[in-house]
């Protein structure tokens, strides 16, 4: 139960410290699992000394077992190892410091690795972490390469060499790690990270030149595999064991054999790309010079046709046609007109021979009283009435002397 404390009413170190060992001491006995980074066998000394870590966590505890204790698994266990000890929490009240006395000790064997591995992997494949649309694409020429490596090895020198080779111009970022031991998952993954958060890295590779199962473990690490998994930059694995697979492999967006194999992948070769370009350039005239010759073959021919040869050919062979017709239309009107200025003439004729004019000129004559009006009947005329007599060649008066008898 939490304590009731003020100000004014504290509690001395001492009891703070003996109520802590209290709560210690309740939890008992656990199994607790871990990796010996720390060993101090002192000669003559019936205790021995150890410090076991959290592989995937920045965390350790000191434990301490008496020498028989450990004498059963001096043989198998070593600075690196991984163990699962039986052991009681002690608190320390005068230094206030936590420690475990560890009565067995029990190495870990790679049967068991292995299948914790394989659960891991289950699990992490169940959660779609593994899956082939989450791999993203690594960029044609990345301009800057995050790489995360052990210190001064031949993983490092495999990638950049072979990367200089064939782009010389490419850009490293290189952040140095520890590739195995307790320290290896955090600084790992703490290098992913920065490296992920860097505005110019275009691809992260990591790196290590193989090594046996134990060796690479920290590749497997569920911290590590879900660090990558959250990654937006594409990233390479290139742990260059074959025989195994690492975790890591299943989810980077790349997997390379070797770190020489991944410099290949992800950079381009400059003379490969230059024969390509070159390939692609004939490649490109032949197709251009063909098109041209095809267009020049088509122009030729249509030159060719005797349309074209001779434009004005048909032109000339209709003209004849065109000028017989005119000729026909020509006489063809012509008879028209005569025949109609024939039937004209004689129409004329006879209109001619009807007028009145023509009857005047065979010696008739048209008597017409003062107001115009031809006379038809003697009975028409008066006595002394002057008449115009109208005659072929002119006009004249007459008198009318004698009014003739009805």
């Amino acid at each position: 139960m939490a304590l009731n404390t003020s100000a004014e009413t504290p509690i001395p170190v001492g009891e703070v410290s003996r109520l802590i060992g209290g709560w210690i001491d309740r939890l008992g006995a656990v199994w607790v699992e871990g990796q010996i980074t720390q060993l101090s066998r002192r000669p003559g000394a019936g205790v021995v000394f150890l410090t076991l870590r959290d592989p995937s966590h920045d965390i350790s505890i000191p434990v301490t077992c008496f020498r028989g204790v450990f004498e059963q698994v001096t043989d198998v266990v070593g600075e690196g190892a991984r163990v699962v000890v039986l052991a009681r929490p002690e608190w320390y009240a005068p230094r206030g410091t936590l420690s475990l006395r560890a009565t067995e000790i029990r190495p870990v064997g790679m049967g068991e690795l292995l299948a914790r591995l394989e659960q891991l992997k289950r699990t992490l494949a169940a959660e779609g972490l593994f899956a082939q649309d989450r791999k993203r694409p690594v960029p044609f020429l990345p301009q800057l390469i995050g790489l995360v490596t052990g210190r001064a090895s031949a993983a490092e020198r495999d990638v950049r060499e072979n990367a200089r080779l064939r782009w010389p111009a490419v850009r490293f970022e290189v952040r140095n790690v520890p590739v195995q031991g307790a320290s290896a998952v955090p600084r790992i993954v703490e290098a992913v990270r920065a490296l992920d958060a860097h505005p110019e890295v275009d691809v992260i590779i990591v790196a290590r030149g193989g090594g046996s199962v134990e060796d690479l473990l920290p590749f497997s690490d569920e911290r590590l595999v879900r660090t990558v998994a959250d990654c937006r930059t594409p990233v390479v694995s290139a742990i260059g064991h074959e025989p195994d697979s690492p975790l890591l492999d299943l989810v980077a967006d790349l997997r390379a054999s070797t770190p020489t194999d991944a410099a290949k992948r992800v950079v381009p070769d400059v003379r490969e790309e230059l024969a390509r370009v070159e390939q692609v350039r004939d490649r490109a005239l032949r197709v251009i010079r063909g098109l041209l010759d095809r267009e020049e073959r088509g122009l030729t021919a249509a030159v060719s046709r005797p349309s074209m040869a001779a434009p004005y050919r048909m032109v000339d062979e209709r003209a004849g046609e065109v000028a017989d017709r005119l000729d026909r239309a020509r006489r063809s009107l012509r008879h028209v007109l005569e025949r109609a200025d024939a039937d004209l003439a004689h129409t004329l004729a006879r209109v001619v021979a009807l007028s009145p004019a023509a009857t005047l000129r065979r010696g008739y004559a048209v008597l017409q009283r003062a107001d115009g009006t031809a006379v038809r009947s003697p009975e028409d005329v008066g006595e002394a009435e002057e008449l115009q007599a109208r005659v072929a060649e002119g006009r004249f008066t007459v008198r009318v002397t004698e009014r003739p008898a009805p």
